[in-house]
């Protein structure tokens, strides 16, 4: 059964601390860990820019109703967010560290067998955590182990082992340090490489996705093979290093939320978890923190839906920072497999 159709047959279970009740659904994985369908992002650009505040911007997350946290090494993220669930179950707004979905990501850096597991108890140590719901391969991208940052230096680009990578991420879940394992930014011909031997197969892809890069084949192979799709950047993420002001000047997406009283972000927010997949949101106004919330007790028509399918599509952010001449993509259509 694929992913789309287990999430329609099967109840959502929802949490009853929520501000707006959040389905959740069991990833396809030994531990079976319950995923709830929106998330709160922690990925600002410049990264760091606003570590001073993120703690407590987590912290009002939580207290609207947020379960599920996104971070990862690059962010700079990973310690706010530890201090945060800290403050939480010591203000009594969660009663234990298992009611957080905590998912975080090995940078291009650490994307060697050997520095995996020491990645990881890094990431742990920085979120004061004994484990992760959730760890990611951040990019099929390897460089030479040291700094954390984006963009890389192309000189320090370096192929890839995705079997020996993934061989040392089921290690880490082997040994209980996370509940589960996948990737982010995978193409359906590199997923294919890691399920060629995974004894383990990824739980997660998390991916751009919105209405104007809607990635149908790549959610089509997905589903088939058991893998839930995350959606980040799912409203063009403006601003960033590789946003676009598409979704959010998108007249069709402005008719839409004009005609069913909502905001534009809602009905992108709205129109992804209609398509079957996992949400990543961000914003740092506790009142759009709660319209983001908001999103599970309407819908779509069909005629609304059908509309959307048929917007042109572009992808925001191609990541041309990992391809070289001289490194092992020499070309976008490399890095995705042609699937841009």
């Amino acid at each position: 059964m694929d992913v789309r159709t287990k999430m329609q047959e099967s109840s959502p279970q929802l949490s009853t601390t929520s501000y707006q009740s959040v389905p959740t659904f069991p990833l396809h994985s030994t531990n079976e860990k319950a995923i709830p369908l929106l998330g709160f992002g922690t990925a600002e650009y410049p990264f760091g820019a606003s570590i001073d505040t993120m703690k407590q911007t987590i912290l009002e997350a939580i207290e609207v109703g947020y379960r599920h946290f996104d971070t990862a090494a690059l962010y700079q993220t990973e310690q706010p967010l530890g201090e945060a669930i800290s403050d939480a179950l010591r203000l009594g707004l969660i009663k234990t560290r298992d009611e957080l979905f905590i998912t975080s990501k090995l940078w291009c850096s650490d994307a060697h067998h050997d520095c995996v597991l020491p990645a990881l108890k890094k990431t742990l140590k920085n979120l004061k955590l004994e484990y992760l719901d959730l760890y990611l391969i951040h990019w099929p991208v390897s460089v030479k182990p040291g700094e954390y940052e984006l963009p890389v230096k192309k000189k320090d680009l370096v192929p890839i082992d995705l079997k020996s990578v993934w061989e040392a991420m089921e290690e880490c879940q082997a040994l209980g340090l996370t509940k589960s394992i996948g990737v982010s930014n995978f193409s359906c011909k590199k997923l294919e490489t890691i399920l060629s031997t995974a004894k383990i197969p990824p739980a997660v892809n998390q991916v751009e996705m919105n209405p104007m890069w809607q990635q149908k084949k790549l959610r089509k192979f997905c589903d088939e093979k058991g893998i839930l799709i995350e959606s980040y950047s799912p409203l063009g993420a403006k601003g960033t290093l590789w946003g676009t002001n598409r979704v959010m000047e998108c007249e069709l997406l402005k008719e839409i939320a004009q005609a069913k009283g909502k905001s534009l972000a809602q009905v992108c927010l709205r129109w992804a978890y209609e398509q079957g997949v996992c949400v990543l949101v961000k914003s740092f106004n506790k009142e759009r923190m709660k319209q983001n919330l908001d999103i599970f007790d309407w819908k779509l028509s069909a005629e609304e839906s059908r509309k959307i399918s048929q917007l042109p599509q572009f992808k925001g952010f191609p990541a041309g920072e990992f391809v070289s001449d001289d490194g092992p993509y020499k070309s976008l259509e490399e890095l995705w497999d042609g699937e841009i």
